[in-house]
């Protein structure tokens, strides 16, 4: 098999390290002892874990989900996580130069050292970096290969929710909530860990929320479609489904987290207000997969926000959630966070914003030094598109957002937009160049002086347990020519400035979002290649991945570029994220009529199934929200 060789690579010591630290750049990327960071006896600990994040330490420590997993599993007093991130090529150049295997930051234990390796996989252009640092760590690649006394290797996050591309390069994965299945997992695991590997991955897969692919069988039509996934033996469930932390004021939440040497790209305090998301817009995966919306209650967060100040020393907390201008309790919160902590100097942050002037309000009140920009995603430039994607912003509201902003004293607003997207025309691109227009318009009318506009466009992708799923993605060559149509176009608008997503790393976003298992030959073949970081522009290598794909005699475009029947039956359909594929049709159908659906918070339920399927019947808001009327 692959990389055994590896294997006789030798364990690197801290005064190694020291040695070449400064050679490479961010040394404080590899050297572990952070502030909060957690050492444990490796000898008194019964199952040992290494959390993989397969990108760079700025990015992997900014994700909320590595915290809250960090901390829960150390809470207990028989296990251990440690952490380990994508070496940056010039570390890892130094890495096969010296022969030192991947460690981990705490112990600087050999990653292959470890019962358990679980990668976080947030985004579907990472899946080289996982092949490249199990060969760093010198475990091997395909599941198949590994043998007893190697390391479990586990994934969960959002692409989760389709790991067939992925699925001959582990062992398991962990659906839906992951601190309400892991410690679970790793129970069962401890309870087992001498049997026979392939024993513990049959009782592992009875673990709802599990899905061990090596015990399913699938099988094609002559068209190439799937045909079935099937298990192959009794006791292993036909789907998966989610797992879901109902309770989030009960549920894990860590109150010292670790605090970077370095600047991280998001560096600040995190509170998580709620989870989920009833906004319902068709292109949008996590408004789907993490369904149901899920408050916490006004006094949990006042308390962790203390704790979590006091533990860390930032100066700074970001209220997160897909919409935290939809938690019920929003204003009251950050009225009581200023109260509370803004004397001593630290600020609150709004990540997500709608596009109202109740937004704008409460960004002024949160902004103790004016920022320069504002935030919002009208996602398409015509009200008729906005309704086909079930956007429900009126360009009124829009309107009302901007001119609030520069009449408070915002000199510049940012703006997210999609191209791509299903039923566009050129009309609705010039949609967005009018709509740009008079956001600039606005602005000089307030007389905002270095008045800055920036629009964000990125390229729609259809992704899994979405109403769009059955749609065709635009090829890069056709998103080129409308990203140069809007360039040409733009030129009058002084002040004005667009900035593009890049159609081929969207292109290869989309046919791993809906791939099925035969795509891993590919994804081998690119990493061979020499393919890696593929989310970062300079080293994203669209020639190999082509190559990668012909060497292996698979079209692309079956993926991505061809519409689909509703009869079709998809890989990720052995995933239940609890929301159901009859409602997924209808709001397709109501996409291509026009007509919008409401929010369910506030309107009728709309039958998506999620409730009735996972059992919810609570109080979704806390102390002071509002229940969910299903």
């Amino acid at each position: 098999m692959d990389n055994i060789e590896v294997r006789n690579k030798k364990q690197v010591g801290r005064e190694e390290l020291s040695r070449v630290l400064l050679s490479v750049n961010r040394p404080a990327r590899y050297t572990g002892g952070e502030y909060n960071s957690i050492v444990k006896d490796w000898d008194k600990a019964s199952v040992k874990m290494a959390l993989a994040f397969p990108d760079v330490y700025e990015v992997g420590m900014s994700h909320l989900g590595g915290r809250i997993l960090y901390g829960l599993v150390n809470s207990q007093p028989d296990y251990l996580l440690e952490r380990v991130f994508a070496p940056w090529p010039d570390m890892e150049e130094v890495m096969r130069r010296e022969g030192w295997v991947l460690y981990s930051l705490e112990s600087f234990r050999p990653v292959r050292e470890f019962d358990v390796v679980g990668f976080s996989l947030q985004y579907e252009l990472s899946f080289t970096n996982v092949l490249n640092m199990l060969e760093l760590a010198g475990i091997p690649l395909w599941s198949g290969g590994r043998r007893e006394g190697d390391p479990l290797v586990i994934a969960g996050g959002p692409v989760c929710f389709n790991p067939e591309p992925v699925t001959p390069f582990f062992d398991a994965f962990l659906i839906g909530d992951g601190e309400d299945v892991l410690l679970e997992f790793l129970a069962v695991l401890n309870q087992n860990r001498d049997r026979p590997r392939k024993e513990v991955l049959s009782i592992l897969a009875t673990i709802e929320g599990v899905y061990v692919p090596g015990l399913y069988k699938v099988s094609y039509n002559d068209d190439g479609t799937l045909r079935e996934t099937r298990p192959l033996q009794e006791g292993i469930p036909s789907r998966v489904k989610k797992r879901v932390v109902q309770d989030l004021d009960q549920a894990y939440y860590p109150l010292n987290p670790v605090v970077p040497f370095l600047d991280i790209v998001h560096d600040r305090a995190v509170l998580e207000v709620m989870r989920g998301c009833q906004r319902a817009c068709r292109f949008c995966q996590a408004g789907m997969t993490y369904r149901p919306v899920r408050e916490k209650s006004f006094s949990t967060l006042v308390n962790q926000a203390q704790a979590v100040l006091e533990n860390t020393g930032y100066e700074e907390i970001s209220l997160a959630s897909l919409s935290t201008a939809d938690y019920s309790n929003v204003e009251r919160l950050v009225e009581a966070l200023i109260k509370q902590h803004g004397a001593r100097g630290i600020g609150v942050s709004l990540p997500s914003l709608r596009a109202d002037a109740f937004s704008v309000k409460l960004a002024s009140e949160v902004q103790k030094v004016r920022k320069t920009t504002l935030t919002f995603a009208p996602e398409a430039g015509t009200e008729r598109l906005r309704r086909v994607i079930n956007k429900n912003v009126s360009e009124e509201d829009l309107m009302a957002a901007v001119e609030a902003a520069f009449a408070a004293g915002w000199n510049g607003v940012k703006l997210y937009f999609m191209i791509g997207l299903p039923t566009e025309t050129y009309e609705d691109l010039d949609g967005i160049l009018d709509l740009l227009s008079r956001v600039r318009g606005a602005g000089r009318a307030k007389g905002v002086k270095r008045l800055n506009i920036t629009a964000s466009i990125s390229n729609f992708v259809p992704k899994p347990h979405t109403p769009f799923q059955w749609e065709p993605q635009l090829k890069p060559a056709e998103l080129e020519a409308r990203r140069r149509y809007l360039l040409n176009k733009v030129k009058g608008l002084k002040g004005v400035h667009l900035d593009f997503h890049d159609p081929e790393t969207s292109y290869l976003e989309g046919i791993m979002a809906r791939g099925d298992r035969r795509l891993a030959s590919a994804i081998y073949r690119a990493y061979r290649l020499g393919c890696k970081f593929d989310g970062w522009k300079e080293f994203f290598r669209a020639d190999l991945w082509s190559q990668a794909f012909a060497e292996e005699n698979i079209d692309p475009d079956f993926y991505t570029a061809r519409r689909r029947e509703y009869t079709e039956v998809f890989p990720w359909d052995i995933i239940d994220s609890g929301v159901d594929k009859e409602y997924l049709i209808s709001e397709h159908e109501r996409s291509r009529l026009g007509i919008s659906t409401p929010d369910c918070r506030y309107d009728k339920c709309v039958g998506c199934g999620v409730c009735p399927t996972l059992g919810v019947e609570l109080d979704l808001r806390g102390e002071e929200g509002f229940a969910p009327t299903s």
